[in-house]
């Protein structure tokens, strides 16, 4: 098994297919596949390689991404893909965690990498797509896709690192396999010619999601980054358009659409994930964007493949059933088991909150070098995800929050995504984020933090009348801290430790 086979025998029955297009150039499936044939050869032969070394990609979206990652897979050895944005220091630590030979990157990334990485890793080469060195490997003679065992190891894929140190799934050819087949039961039956477009980073999910189009003939375009008026453009320009999107990503896009004439025109699909999507946000997306959206629950431990919320479960009445729907995260991919569990591993109730397990071929193997670490997240082979849930009877999993969000007030568990749906049905909030403040008398309050849309405002006293009306007392929160913005991480996820550093500086 070689990850890399479905898009070369994809290449090799219809190589003029269009297959990435970047910066306005458009490369076809038959060189495309040359290129990374040869650009493994290059990797071998000019870098010394060997069968199962590790190798860093760290760059913006580009067709380069795409070209290291298969010539990787082709070569015999393991991509790394590393988010752009991070800090050469964080960078640093990946590599030496990872043990890695080889790192490719842009040019504007490759001197402060190289200062980064001189003095750890001296041994380690350093290489930019856009150096003439790049270009020489890419004119060695292609080569065949290397074997692997389906267990062996396809990707490394770094946590976001948001709670601690960054830790390393190792994803196996299986894993990756078994997650494109899940997209096609699941999600989307690409067709040649579809477009996938890339707005989020490549070394996360919309990178991970190439796969399943790229094995099918569709049509990669890709954009530096993300911006409203780039995704409504390409929906007016390209046919049949499927995106991955963080929620706050698709938040952005609500308030930028207004005036727009047919917006959605080209969508296919939004596949959206990486965090909660708050009830009132969904309804203003189906307004916008119809039931073209899919919601996908995983981690890189089991990526993008736990739950999912299909195109047909966002369509309703808006009548309490449906409202509970969209609440939740959808019901267990095909091919994947869900429970949630007490701290003993033993099945709670329907309706009762708990730890979320899984388990399927898409788990990870474990984390890199980290055996400790894997024996606390895989159980009897069932992955423990960290993230608190709920099973209703139709089996549709409803998440609360982080197991370490979970605010106990006086005893009592208070779930922070429940005030903050709350919240943000006030027109006048943009974004909210609530986290536990340290209480002598109770262990813990919720403090809100909240941002408003631009030119409007709201007072304290408005949220607690709206909390009160819909909460138990316990759960309203202690303080509003009124924000211009929250902080996010690279993937658009707002960082609760930077707000409990902030309460505790003394932010509230």
């Amino acid at each position: 098994m070689n990850i890399a086979q479905p898009f070369l025998n994809r290449a090799r029955s219809h190589p003029q297919l269009p297959a990435v297009t970047c910066s306005g150039h458009t490369m076809v499936y038959g060189e495309l596949a040359q290129r990374c044939q040869a650009l493994a050869g290059g990797m071998l032969s000019r870098l010394g390689l060997q069968s199962g070394q590790r190798v860093i990609l760290c760059m913006e979206n580009r067709r380069a991404f795409f070209e290291t990652l298969f010539a990787c897979w082709v070569a015999g050895v393991c991509p790394v893909p590393v988010n752009a944005k991070l800090h050469p220091k964080e960078v640093r630590h990946i590599a030496i965690d990872s043990g890695a030979s080889a790192l490719f990157c842009s040019e504007t990334l490759h001197d402060g990498l190289q200062q980064a990485l001189n003095n750890d890793l001296p041994g380690l080469h350093v290489v930019s797509v856009d150096d003439p060195a790049y270009a020489h490997m890419l004119m060695h003679a292609p080569m065949a896709a290397a074997a692997f065992h389906p267990d062996d190891i396809a990707w490394i894929f770094y946590t976001s690192g948001t709670t601690g140190v960054p830790k390393g799934a190792m994803l196996s050819h299986r894993n990756l396999l078994q997650m494109c087949l899940q997209y096609g039961a699941d999600i989307d039956c690409v067709r040649a010619g579809d477009t996938h477009l890339h707005v989020a980073p490549l070394s996360h999910g919309s990178g991970l999601y190439s796969l399943p189009h790229l094995f099918n003939g569709g049509h990669q375009v890709i954009e530096p980054g993300f911006h409203p008026d780039v995704v409504f453009e390409a929906l007016q320009r390209h046919t049949r358009v499927t995106f991955f999107a963080a929620p706050t990503m698709l938040t952005r896009m609500l308030r930028a659409s207004h005036g727009l004439t047919d917006p959605a025109r080209h969508l296919q699909t939004i596949t959206y994930g990486g965090g909660p999507m708050y009830v009132s946000d969904l309804l203003q997306c189906l307004s916008l964007f119809g039931p073209r959206m899919v919601q996908i629950y995983g981690q890189g431990e089991s990526p993008m493949t736990i739950t999912s919320l299909s195109q047909q479960d966002h369509e309703g009445a808006q009548d309490a059933a449906h409202l509970a729907r969209l609440a939740s995260c959808g019901t267990a991919r095909t091919g994947v088991q869900v429970r949630v569990v007490d701290e003993t591993g033993r099945d709670l109730p329907l309706g009762e909150p708990g730890e979320v397990v899984t388990r399927s071929d898409t788990r990870m193997l474990g984390y890199w070098n980290n055996p400790q670490a894997t024996a606390s997240a895989i159980r009897d082979g069932w992955l423990w995800t960290g993230d608190i849930g709920s099973l209703d009877e139709r089996g549709y999993l409803t998440l609360r929050d982080r197991s370490k969000d979970l605010i106990i007030r006086g005893g009592s568990n208070i779930y922070p995504r429940e005030i903050e749906e709350v919240l943000l049905r006030h027109p006048a909030i943009a974004e909210v984020s609530v986290i536990g403040a340290a209480s002598a008398d109770l262990g813990e309050e919720p403090v809100a933090f909240v941002v408003c849309k631009p030119g409007a405002s709201v007072d304290a006293n408005a949220l607690d009348a709206l909390c009160l009306d819909n909460l138990a007392r316990f759960k309203r929160p202690r303080d509003y801290v009124f924000v211009a913005d929250l902080p996010k991480n690279n993937y658009g996820k707002i960082l609760k430790t930077a707000l409990r550093q902030q309460l505790k500086q003394g932010g509230a």
